[in-house]
């Protein structure tokens, strides 16, 4: 039996070359439960596995890939039974266990968790890592005290995939979202998602000498990290909460104490990586209840394995926006 796989290769001089081909089954890795998959999407973490590697990858060939949705085939575990359907994200498959692109998968059981009810595994793949993460962001706000009414939500790095997720389960439960962008072009789709208000990326993007500014937001999404959240912090309402996500605007954070001491604003991190099963289930219950299909369906763009490599550099550069949804079997 084989089945096709997108595979990175590098060679002598380190160069790393993506492409699908065709693999047998003794090809797989070790696990408890085999999958065939049938969608995969792409995050930055898959940008950086296809190409370069960013430090992820640990050994060569590999098939990339965080994310996956599909089919149980086989299982030497109780909790799963061959016709079961599955999603996996995190738990560093994709990096240093061969991922998602690839119509057959084998992964530790710990790993999977049953696809929600409601939920197709195509729509699981439209949410995939940054949808499971924003859901992270809104469950920690939420934990922290967020309320509708409280004031407006800031989403940072707004137009990507956690942010097109984020600001749409965040309208959805009834908040004022003020979506941040470097994409003008990109007011339109962020109003549909539900964004109440549009800020320019170059309103937030520099640092102040200020340790405070005015009291603005009631909470915070972030997936910029860098010069951005460190004024945003001096920017919160007192008892506000910042999720933070991600770093594409750097990992430095060049801010002071006093936001956390005058006004006791929280810096939550969020990592859906090594989430503990409970958590998984109950972020993908509220994916299920509080995210709107249709708006889900408003991010997606299709992909197949051969379209990965154009992808991987492309999300690299931030020209990716919303959520791919990659048919591996197409």
């Amino acid at each position: 039996m084989t089945f096709n796989a997108l595979v990175v290769e590098k060679d002598d001089e380190g160069k790393t070359r993506a492409s699908v081909q065709s693999l047998s089954e003794d090809r797989l890795p070790e696990g408890d439960v085999t999958v065939a998959v049938e969608y995969s999407t792409v995050n930055y973490k898959d940008g950086l596995c296809i190409g370069p590697g960013g430090g992820l990858v640990r050994t060569y060939p590999h098939v990339p890939g965080i994310d996956f949705a599909g089919t149980v085939e086989t299982s030497d575990d109780d909790r799963y039974a061959p016709g079961d359907k599955v999603v996996l994200t995190g738990w560093r498959v994709g990096e240093a266990h061969w991922g998602g692109y690839s119509q057959k998968a084998r992964v530790k059981a710990d790993w999977l968790v049953p696809l929600p009810d409601g939920l197709t595994t195509r729509q699981a793949m439209a949410v995939g890592t940054a949808g499971f993460t924003a859901m992270l962001a809104v469950m920690a706000l939420e934990d922290h005290g967020l309320t509708p009414g409280n004031g407006e939500v800031l989403v940072t790095g707004a137009a990507g995939g956690v942010g097109s997720v984020a600001t749409a389960i965040l309208a959805h439960l009834g908040h004022n979202v003020a979506a941040v962008t470097g994409r003008p072009e990109q007011a339109d789709y962020l109003t549909s998602l539900g964004a109440s208000r549009i800020v320019p990326r170059e309103d937030l993007n520099e640092t102040t000498k200020r340790p405070l500014e005015a009291e603005t937001w009631a909470g915070c999404v972030d997936a910029v990290g860098g010069d951005m959240l460190a004024r945003v912090l001096g920017q919160m309402k007192y008892g506000a909460s910042v999720s933070a996500v991600g770093l594409a605007g750097g990992a430095q954070l060049p801010a002071t104490v006093i936001p956390f001491l005058l006004r006791g604003v929280n810096l939550l991190g969020i990592d859906s990586v090594m989430q503990p099963y409970d958590n998984r289930l109950r972020a993908w219950g509220r994916i299920a209840g509080d995210l709107p299909m249709d708006k889900l369906e408003a991010m997606v763009q299709p992909a197949t394995l051969g379209d990965l490599p154009d992808l991987g550099r492309s999300i690299l550069k931030g020209g990716v926006r919303g959520r791919v949804v990659v048919d591996v079997n197409a």
